[in-house]
């Protein structure tokens, strides 16, 4: 059977907002919050002061039980001052214990989120980039991007070997959780964001943000910085194919135009239709294979290999239909494009 998504994105469905703090203003709550425990340790102390006893002057202050509980709550008390009544005793164990928990769980808490999260991802984030070779990086996780990250695995490609970029913390939790690929959160038309995922080592880059415009930023900074990365890149207006084209963009694909063609090819009864269909998806009976000539074809015409059906050739920066001259005899370094049926052990 064809790759089949590991987790339908039905699946991981889940309703979330930005964040509306920054981190000095979660840093803040946090502080509130430990203040807050510990005035409530401070006060209950203070109201049952009779049942401590100070073994240095015997006499229990206002200061005496601040120090009392910042102690008791950062550590296990030195002794000076101890608790010696039955609820003063029942007060540490079932109500500063605990807020002694929380604190230290707040502290812990702060440390990982701001120091050493952020250390241990940089130094996973390094060690995943040196490792990617020969990847292919999907620049936008919207409706194209989703659904061309789907199509690759379904036509069995590594999800270690996919990695999308989108500016959206939604959209790449969807991806890691639900495609199971790589993902990085940022602007694909910055260098930094795609040197991240080593476009100087990609195999292809796949660019489909939603607007055309950013499509041309992308396709600019990703042709400068992966000279040797195959570059595809998806737009909305016809008018912008020839600059994206331009701008370094191996292929360009126009979704509105073709799925107009398609829908024109419809009226004839749509068998057509369902033949396109079936070339260009996966799980389908046949699909488009692209690969160089084979030495023992070389010299025989397009029309007699048999490995599937040939439908040009691509030869010296042309194009070549299988009625042309051209592809009358195969020459060393040709590129053959031809329809093969699936493989039975890939269609189950």
């Amino acid at each position: 059977m064809p790759r089949r998504l590991p987790v339908t994105h039905r699946e991981h469905l889940v309703l979330r907002r930005p964040e509306r703090l920054t981190p000095w203003q979660s840093i803040g709550v946090r502080v509130v919050a430990v203040l807050l425990l510990i005035s409530i340790a401070v006060i209950g102390h203070w109201i049952d002061r009779d049942g401590l006893r100070d073994n240095v002057d015997g006499h229990i202050s206002f200061l005496d039980v601040i120090y009392f509980t910042m102690i008791t709550v950062t550590t296990v008390g030195y002794g000076d001052i101890v608790p010696v009544t039955t609820s003063a005793r029942l007060f540490d164990t079932l109500v500063v214990t605990p807020i002694r928990i929380f604190v230290w769980l707040i502290f812990l808490g702060t440390a990982y989120s701001f120091v050493f999260r952020r250390t241990w991802e940089r130094y996973r984030t390094r060690m995943i980039e040196k490792k990617l070779s020969g990847h292919i990086i999907v620049c936008g996780f919207g409706n194209g991007g989703s659904a061309t990250v789907a199509e690759l695995l379904r036509k069995g490609y590594d999800p270690a070997k996919i990695v999308v970029v989108d500016p959206s913390e939604e959209r790449v939790t969807v991806a890691i959780e639900a495609c199971g690929v790589m993902a990085l959160k940022g602007d694909a038309t910055r260098d930094a964001t795609l040197n991240a995922v080593g476009i100087d080592r990609a195999a292809s880059v796949i660019i489909s943000p939603g607007r055309d415009d950013t499509t041309a930023l992308i396709v600019l900074t990703a042709r400068k910085l992966g000279r040797k990365a195959h570059i595809s890149a998806s737009v909305r207006n016809e008018e912008n194919e020839d600059v994206v084209r331009q701008a370094g963009a191996d292929t360009v694909v126009n979704p509105v135009n073709f799925g107009g063609h398609l829908l024109a090819q419809s009226i004839a009864g749509g068998h057509a239709v369902d033949y396109i269909q079936d070339l260009s998806m996966a799980g389908g009976s046949v699909e488009i294979h692209e690969r160089p000539v084979g030495a023992d074809e070389v010299g025989r015409p397009l029309a007699d290999i048999a490995t599937g059906l040939g439908l040009r050739i691509l030869r010296d920066g042309g194009s070549h239909g299988f009625w042309e001259v051209a592809a009358s005899k195969l020459q060393p370094g040709d590129i053959i494009v031809e329809v093969v049926p699936v493989r039975e052990d890939a269609a189950g």
